[in-house]
């Protein structure tokens, strides 16, 4: 089968030949629909050599859709022709975190060796996918693959942030969203059908500001040296109740810091490497600080829910395996206004 690796470090993703897997006991073969392609794979092939839970080379594609191929011995629960996504962050399967559904906080998946696809286990980006456990598959009930695939990353990662913090966004709140790319624009979507709270977008470029006004926000700003004077007026100098950075370089991560309210929640999602220092006086008073990491399994189901009744719509542009490559270089130079989706 064709497949995009990441091979070696320091370089770009590569088209390869690999034989087709075949499903262990327990496991699911996929043939893939589409696979989403994201800005955390640009960082782990970015990496320096052992600072990487794993080794190359590995499949990219951690966000991925299929039709049921094969069953692995004892694996039950799905059939052959279901059309399914692929739920990414795998734990150990016992624990309380995963007996909840929250796989993604798993304790112990680390020591066991147990990966995400594409971020460690093989990939979506490629003609097939081994998923681990029937459970990592959820029906998708009619929607668009290509529509649907970055839902389980680019929508799940935000709908948990914004799951866990509407609380804080009663009638008359403002919610800030820091940078409107893939996960951004779908953030934006999930502020409007969850909460009643004005969403307010910053990105640095018309066309993203444009998303933003599309996906529903009520304002939408230049992220610029005027930003946070712009953000203080709209809040009437108060701050946003709750500020969702999708960019996190160190910029973004002092503008979400200025504007979030006393009491307020601020959600660092990129991967910018920047930081929010926490302690007495360096933000306003109450304010927590919290690194979401991707979704419930739960989640992913109202995820798709959300989109089967037309309340959550991905821009996407889509690219055959042999074009990811050229895909991946355009996402690095701020080429894609939502979500790339490869198409095998």
């Amino acid at each position: 089968m064709k497949a995009v690796q990441f091979r070696a470090h320091g370089r770009g993703p590569e088209l390869v030949t690999l034989p087709d897997p075949v499903p262990g006991p327990g496991q699911v073969l996929l043939k893939v629909t589409a696979a989403g392609i994201c800005h955390s794979d640009l960082s782990l092939m970015a990496a320096e050599p052992g600072t990487l839970s794993f080794a190359p080379p590995v499949t990219l594609g951690h966000e991925a859709a299929g039709v049921v191929e094969e069953l692995g011995p004892g694996a039950a629960g799905v059939a052959v022709g279901d059309a399914v996504a692929v739920y990414g962050p795998w734990g150990c399967g016992v624990c309380r975190a995963c007996a909840a559904g929250r796989e993604n906080y798993c304790p112990h998946a680390a020591a066991l060796g147990i990966r995400p696809p594409g971020l460690g286990s093989p990939g979506a980006l490629a003609e097939y996918l081994i998923v681990d456990h029937p459970r990592h598959l959820v029906p998708l009930d009619g929607l668009d693959p290509v529509q649907a695939v970055p839902l389980t990353d680019a929508g799940l990662t935000p709908y948990h942030a914004v799951a866990e913090s509407r609380h804080r966004l009663p009638p008359g709140s403002t919610a800030v969203v820091i940078g409107v790319g893939g996960l951004g624009h779908l953030a934006v979507q999930i502020l409007r059908a969850l909460t009643p709270a004005r969403v307010i977008a910053l990105d640095v470029t018309e066309e993203r500001l444009s998303l933003a006004r599309s996906s529903g926000a009520h304002e939408a700003l230049l992220s610029d040296d005027a930003a946070p004077a712009a953000l203080s007026g709209l809040t009437g100098g108060t701050g946003a109740a709750a500020v969702y950075d999708f960019v996190a370089s160190p910029a973004t991560t002092a503008l979400a810091a200025g504007a979030v309210a006393a009491d307020g929640h601020l959600a660092v999602l990129g991967i910018g490497r920047g930081s929010v220092p926490v302690a007495f006086g360096s933000l306003r008073p109450g304010v927590t600080v919290t690194v979401p990491y991707w979704g419930t399994r739960q989640e992913l189901l109202d995820v798709l829910a959300l989109a089967r009744a037309g309340r959550l719509s991905t821009r996407t542009e889509t690219f055959s395996l042999d074009q990811a490559p050229e895909a991946y270089r355009r996402l690095s130079e701020g080429g894609i206004v939502g979500r790339a989706v490869v198409v095998p």
